[in-house]
């Protein structure tokens, strides 16, 4: 997202969380800006019923938690570490002064957030269906189109099932039975456990929903 260098000019410091370690938690103030080096992060909400919610996965050179720097709020979700991971972590004050010194980045922040929203608002217009099938093929066509979750070069979905079920708010159980159902249509195929997408991408309007 920013460069490394530059968030160290700043004054940005590395901070290392184990694996399953969190972050910051839901409702928590904000006072950092965080940039992920190397691991992975997951963003999630939990339910009252303590069914994890999964908001987004995050990766190297990817940020997390950054509405509060902008709207002054609390965090709308908790962020954990899913493997050991390395952070910068940038005072919030100097992270406002970076931006006021760099529009650029301002506008690569309003094109991320709102990249975002899109995705919130393809993401419940597909569970409005309530057709399984239909919400997670919508999902997958949706990351191959923005080359998220898949590696291109072989479209392999780099997602557990049980993160498709937390994306989706889905059973993990619904989620396996209609994988497999997809794969024995050819809407997916299944290798050794793992899933591939079909090179066609079935509705290429998702990207203007």
């Amino acid at each position: 997202m920013i460069e490394e260098k530059l968030l160290e000019e700043w004054g940005a410091e590395i901070k290392e969380f184990a694996k399953n370690e969190v972050i910051f938690s839901e409702g928590d103030s904000c006072h950092y800006y965080f940039q992920l080096i190397s691991g992975m992060v997951k963003w999630v909400n939990l339910g009252d019923d303590g069914k994890e919610y999964l908001q987004t996965i995050i990766y190297p050179s990817q940020c997390v938690g950054e509405l509060p720097l902008f709207d002054g709020g609390v965090y709308a979700a908790t962020a954990v570490a899913t493997t050991k991971s390395i952070l910068l972590r940038l005072p919030k004050q100097r992270f406002t002064s970076l931006l006021e010194a760099y529009p650029k980045i301002h506008f690569l922040f309003s094109r991320l957030l709102t990249e975002r929203l899109r995705f919130k608002f393809y993401l419940l217009n597909k569970m409005a269906t309530n057709q399984p099938e239909n919400l997670i093929m919508g999902l997958l066509d949706y990351f191959k189109l923005n080359n998220t979750h898949i590696k291109t070069d072989e479209s392999l979905i780099i997602l557990t099932r049980q993160q498709i079920a937390d994306l989706t708010g889905l059973r993990v159980e619904t989620v396996i039975r209609v994988i497999r159902n997809l794969h024995l249509t050819d809407k997916l195929t299944i290798k050794h456990g793992k899933i591939f997408m079909q090179n066609a991408i079935r509705n290429k309007s998702i990207l203007t929903a």
